[in-house]
Order: C-alpha cells, then structure tokens, then sequence
C-alpha cells in the first residue's frame, strides 16, 4: 500500500503517464521537472534549497556534495513538512555569509513579498562565482492565497537578478505553446471540483473531465507554433558576480 501511494505521490511532481489521468497539473509539472533536470549539472558542491517543501526536486542534482533544504517558519510548515534542515524567519537567513556553492529556488519567489531583502539574504550566502537555479511561474492563477504577490516577465527577473549580484547564464520558458491554454482550462476545473473531499471522487472527474485537456495540450503543443511571449514558467540558471 505504501509503494502505491508512494507511486502517486511521484506522479504530483514528477508525472508519468500515469500523471495524466491523475495530476490536473501534468502540463506544468512535467515540464518543470524536465527543465529544471536540464540544469541540474551545473548545481553542484554544498547546496541550499530555499522554500524546498518535500524537496521534490533534491533526486535529479547528481553533482552536489551536500544538500540542505530551509522552510519559511511558520505553525502550518511545521505540521506539513517533516525533514526540515533548517527554518527560516521571513528576515534573515541562518546561515554564515559565503556559506553555499550552489542555490536551489523553485516556484518560491512569488510568494516573497520583500523580494530585495531576500535575493539580498540569497546573495549573502552564496560563494562568489556561485549558482542559482531558480524557477518562478510567468502565466498561472493565484495560488496559496493570500500569500501570492507576484508574476515576473523574462525582463523583469533579469533585471531584479542583475540587480542583486546575479548575471543570467541561461534562460528556458516552459510551454512556450497552446499547451499554456489547455492547463489553464485543466487548472480551472480543478478548483471548481476542490470542495469534494473524497480523493477517489475527485480522481473520477480527474480522469473524464481534466484528462482530455491534458492529452489535447500535449497533442497540439507539438502541431501547432510555439510563442515565446506565452508560456508556463521561467526556469534561469544565474551566477552570482
């Protein structure tokens, strides 16, 4: 029983074909996951992941030596994540100036209401010469209410980057394609069904109602023209100057 709901656990994150008829999230998160591992090489030596979660994505980087994972402090945090390295207080990280080779941020920087004093907070920490393998999302709804703050253009993460002592060395958009719709259609029946409790009733209008929008998304992402003004996510690997 535990392998299985192990198994679908993976598919939130990092969704098979299985993901499919399971994860209303399939188109981003399967994207995400591929690109980030895409980047993955270059993060490596002692390394933070800032706001990890579950630290889902802490498998694919094979070239780091050590891996620590921080959480924003909080009663809701402590009751949700369990493997917490290390706690945050919104202000200051708990770590010595220098301290990391590398840093992780996946789908975090939205939720971050100061972002100066925390990429300031993020440079202090990291070596020079260091990476930062960062994510945010350009096209979703808000999320996690009500801490969702903002949305950030390929532009304007540049500039905040540059601003705070990282100089971009690589950039990938995620669903630059109709594939962009299709989740979005998936998203919003998702949270028109999210008042049912039961899993195993919402699997059911996972499979018939979402399912298609997902196969749709991913058949004519691959037929139709791509718009790199459109997409999912910002995925940048950057280098702290």
């Amino acid at each position: 029983m535990n392998s299985i709901k192990n198994y679908i656990h993976k598919q939130q994150f990092n969704p098979g074909i299985l993901g499919i008829f399971i994860n209303p999230f399939y188109l981003v998160r399967s994207k995400l996951y591929t690109t980030l591992s895409k980047l993955s090489n270059d993060i490596s030596g002692h390394t933070l992941d800032i706001g990890c979660g579950e630290s889902p994505y802490k498998r694919i980087f094979k070239n780091i030596s050590s891996y620590t994972g921080m959480e924003f402090d909080s009663p809701k945090n402590r009751a949700r994540f369990k493997n917490i390295d290390k706690w945050y207080d919104g202000q200051t990280f708990p770590f010595e100036n220098n301290n990391f080779d590398s840093i992780i941020i996946t789908q975090v920087l939205e939720h971050i209401f100061n972002p100066d004093q925390f990429l300031n907070e993020v440079n202090r920490v990291t070596k020079k010469g260091g990476f930062l393998l960062l994510s945010v999302p350009f096209v979703w709804d808000e999320h996690e209410q009500p801490y969702d703050y903002a949305r950030y253009s390929s532009f304007g993460l540049t500039h905040l980057l540059k601003t705070h002592g990282f100089e971009m060395k690589k950039h990938l958009k995620t669903s630059p394609d109709i594939g962009v719709i299709f989740q979005l259609v998936a998203c919003y029946i998702h949270k028109k069904i999210s008042w049912i409790k039961s899993y195993k009733i919402r699997i059911i209008f996972y499979i018939f109602l979402i399912s298609p929008f997902t196969i749709f998304g991913i058949i004519f992402s691959k037929l139709l023209p791509k718009n790199q003004d459109l997409y999912m996510d910002n995925i940048v690997l950057a280098q702290k100057i």
